[in-house]
């Protein structure tokens, strides 16, 4: 409860925001400013359509804005915005835009309400009402601030800009745009408009901690706030004032890293890395209680639990670990990997490798224990809350230092399990849509010289005997409908095209099949389980009862199974 802490809220039009009453600073640890054209857009229309017509402006709908979030002191202007970034630097940048269109007693106005003038007597100097964070404060006042400089903006390039600049630099072009195709009068009474009958409600508070709390359930117009938004909120909240901005620095290092998605993906896995459970309620109450506990708040989960997962993250998504021997066979695994249809073996993966004892033939050890079993689980049909349920038994095992790889380990596979992968691998498996494609590829890369299978822009799983084939077809002699049945969808029927599906071709009889579909222009096939067939003269239940044997015992030996 926040006894003590004084919390106002009241309603300010533009004019009273853009005053004396405050300075406002983004401090570092907010994100970068990033609406795009879009939502700048979305607000000029809004704004232009609000205060159209002829009727006087106090008698016309007041235009509301929402609320901003600040860490203000009573009576002094010093103000940092917690939330509401977006909409107060875009209405700086409005208000600037409107300079160029508007008469020069009114242009000389809006520069007092964006710049508050220096006073010789008090010793002070000129300085912006909005003063943005880090490095965009000195590309907004040397490109944007300046009538003069804002009209030569439009030449400046942005190829080499940050995202956060880029996006200052496109909407106030935006705004010059859209102003030049209203007339002086349509600009006068947009200015008016704005600052006399767009509201904002201003939430303030002496303490950073409620001022937080507010924040977290408040959404800034146009983006939502993510997680890792509100998360980072609260750590930072809890570091010291003097090492606040060095540390919304290594957070902000690690979001730009992995960009936003990925940033706040990372979260659900690092929840799950520490709660070892599948997710019950909201992930934000879920990550307070399993993560940020007793000493693992502040510095120490920046510095201990986000930089190092982060790192390990964005290693296992791009399956680019580094290390002097080994590291291609850890790459290999981490591929295939991510061809698993879900994302439940992250938290194991990144558990591991971010810890100080991993070396690459550790890790290779690991994620030959962690495909396994994920491939087994994607066999087998596991089903996500019995999948999730296991990841977290080998969560606990790496925590608690546990010999991964005696049999009784949650990584290894029991005998029962592998009885059943074996039994779902010979059974009909083009079926299981989500299967057939990672168990062939990863059949065809053993099968393969090199061992690794290549990325081709398509890949199609076909059927050597054909699923419907025309009734004189010499496949009806060679196979009764009870074989026919057998054998269409299993394993050793089902081959690997880098080609899209044609139905007709998919009927040809074996010799001309071979010759015109399984086959590229110099006749070959770029996968060695479709090689394999193109060596065979024909294709009977008994080719086909020997192959399945040799696939499975292949797949018994990539991962174990026997």
């Amino acid at each position: 409860m926040m006894v003590g802490i004084k919390i106002e809220a009241v309603e300010r039009s533009v004019d009273d925001v853009f005053s004396e009453d405050y300075r406002f600073t983004i401090p570092l640890y907010q994100r970068p400013y990033a609406w795009t054209t879009e939502q700048a857009g979305e607000l000029f229309d809004d704004l232009v359509v609000a205060a159209s017509g002829d009727a006087p402006l106090e008698e016309v709908d007041p235009y509301f804005l929402g609320s901003i979030v600040l860490i203000k002191e009573v009576g002094k202007p010093d103000s940092q915005v917690v939330d509401g970034q977006q909409r107060l630097t875009t209405l700086a940048l409005l208000l600037g835009a409107l300079r160029l269109h508007v008469h020069d007693d009114f242009a000389a106005s809006l520069d007092k309400r964006l710049l508050q003038e220096g006073d010789p007597l008090k010793g002070t100097i000129d300085q912006s009402r909005l003063t943005l964070r880090g490095n965009d404060q000195a590309f907004y006042v040397k490109h944007l601030q300046a009538p003069a400089a804002l009209a030569e903006a439009a030449t400046l390039s942005v190829d080499t800009l940050l995202d956060s600049q880029r996006n200052l630099l496109l909407n106030s072009r935006l705004f010059l745009e859209r102003l030049g195709e209203l007339s002086e009068a349509e600009c006068t009474r947009l200015v008016l408009f704005v600052v006399q009958r767009t509201f904002l409600v201003i939430v303030s508070t002496q303490d950073f901690n409620s001022a937080f709390r507010v924040f977290t359930v408040l959404n800034e117009r146009g983006l939502d706030l993510t997680h890792f938004d509100i998360l980072k909120s609260e750590v930072i909240s809890t570091i010291p004032d003097a090492d606040r901005e060095s540390y919304a620095k290594k957070w902000e290092e690690e979001e730009n890293a992995l960009g936003r998605p990925g940033f706040n993906e990372l979260f659900s896995h690092i929840r799950m890395v520490f709660a070892k459970t599948k997710a019950r309620g909201s992930i934000l109450k879920e990550f307070r209680s399993a993560v940020l506990t007793g000493q693992r708040t502040g510095r120490a989960f920046i510095d201990d639990v986000l930089v190092p997962l982060s790192g390990a993250y964005a290693t296992v998504t791009r399956a680019d670990y580094a290390a002097p021997g080994g590291a291609d066979a850890v790459n290999n695994l981490l591929r295939w990997l991510g061809r698993i249809d879900n994302v439940d073996w992250i938290p194991p993966a990144i558990a591991h490798l971010s810890r100080p004892t991993t070396d690459a033939a550790s890790l290779r050890e690991f994620l030959t224990g962690l495909e396994r079993l994920a491939a087994s689980m994607l066999i087998r049909r596991v089903d996500t809350t019995r999948r999730i349920e296991r990841y977290g038994r080998v969560l606990t095992a790496l925590e608690t230092g546990e010999d991964l790889y005696r049999p009784d380990s949650p990584l290894q596979l029991t005998e029962a399990e592998k009885r059943d992968t074996l039994l779902c691998l010979g059974e009909d498996l083009y079926t299981a849509a989500r299967v057939r494609l990672y168990v062939l590829r990863r059949l065809d890369a053993a099968l393969s010289d090199s061992g690794v299978t290549y990325d081709h822009r398509i890949v199609t799983v076909e059927h050597v005997l054909p699923q419907s084939p025309a009734a004189d077809s010499r496949w009806n002699r060679d196979f009764t409908p009870d074989e026919q049945l057998h054998w269409r969808h299993r394993l050793a029927n089902l081959v690997l095209l880098n080609r899209r599906k044609n139905t007709a071709a998919a009927n040809y009889d074996f010799d001309v099949k071979k010759a015109k579909y399984f086959t590229s222009v110099n006749g070959v096939s770029s996968f060695a389980l479709t090689t394999q067939v193109l060596t065979v003269d024909e294709w009977t239940p008994s080719v086909l009862e020997e192959r399945q044997q040799q696939l499975l015992d292949t797949l018994a030996a990539v991962w174990s199974l026997r």
